[in-house]
């Protein structure tokens, strides 16, 4: 069993949304679970690579990155719910900055912290924007009443409607009834990231530092960077925690294997 230089980089926001789905909920609903989680699945990537099971797998590891960011401390006014937010205080944020402080002192694990930035002001779900947009057919019934002379209102109106129009606003008011507040978000965005992780491996490239790069990561963002390290002799392997990669990622990286277990199995199979 030789020794190996290898520096394991993850993608925090990913590896927080693909986790759930890849073990129990019970298995990572607190901190210390998930980074139980993390420790487990370097562990296993070293093992797939060395031989090594022991508890001195650590000895390969050059240093552990985990890449997120500082949850956005920002406040708000929630436009459907009517109440202030303050972003600072909510469970989210306390829970990112638990797993940070969790991270920090765990053997070899070294913290890359983006920001969010506020890019854009509320924005309606996608999925409802088209019902919406649909509305404006129905707000023909509302042709009949009168336009106003000046800054006059005409004192009472009455309507005439057909039974289409009259159908057509209750599909109005049920529509915008049915819009509740996670209908829609604060137009938050990641910053630094991606740039984080492509300068690390970079310099971890060029200065020598590893022999093998393993990124825990769901998107083509990284092959750029990728391409480099594999020019320079390093091996990149990508764990995309049993996501669907695009067939072509496969000529930019040297391996493909998961250090969690598959849905539905106990142990991660070497790919």
């Amino acid at each position: 069993m030789s020794h190996r230089n290898i520096a394991i980089l993850i993608d925090g926001g990913f590896f927080l949304k693909r986790l759930p789905k890849l073990v129990n909920a019970d298995g990572c609903d607190t901190v210390t679970k998930v980074t139980d989680c993390i420790r487990r699945m370097c562990k296993q990537h070293i093992r797939f690579l060395t031989g090594d099971s022991s508890r001195q797998w650590h000895q390969h590891v050059y240093r552990i990155f985990f890449y997120d960011a500082l949850p956005y401390d920002g406040k708000a006014h929630h436009p459907i719910d009517n109440r202030a937010i303050d972003f600072a205080k909510s469970d989210v944020a306390k829970y990112r900055l638990e797993l940070f402080d969790a991270l920090k002192k765990q053997r070899k694990v070294a913290l890359r912290l983006g920001k969010v930035n506020k890019d854009r002001d509320w924005t309606i779900n996608p999925r409802y924007t088209k019902k919406l947009l649909k509305t404006r057919e129905w707000l023909s019934a509302l042709d009949q009443i009168p336009s106003p002379e000046g800054d006059a209102m005409p004192d009472e109106t009455n309507l005439t409607l057909s039974p289409e129009q009259t159908q057509s606003l209750l599909n109005l008011r049920d529509l915008w009834s049915s819009l509740d507040g996670g209908t829609v978000s604060l137009g938050l965005h990641q910053k630094g990231v991606d740039m984080r992780i492509g300068i690390d491996i970079a310099s971890l490239t060029l200065k020598q530092q590893v022999d093998t790069i393993i990124l825990v990561a769901g998107d083509s963002d990284f092959v750029p960077a990728a391409k480099m390290a594999r020019r320079e002799g390093i091996e990149f392997i990508l764990d995309p925690l049993w996501q669907e990669v695009n067939a072509d990622l496969f000529e930019h990286i040297d391996g493909l294997q998961s250090g969690l277990p598959k849905p539905g199995t106990r142990t991660p199979p070497q790919e």
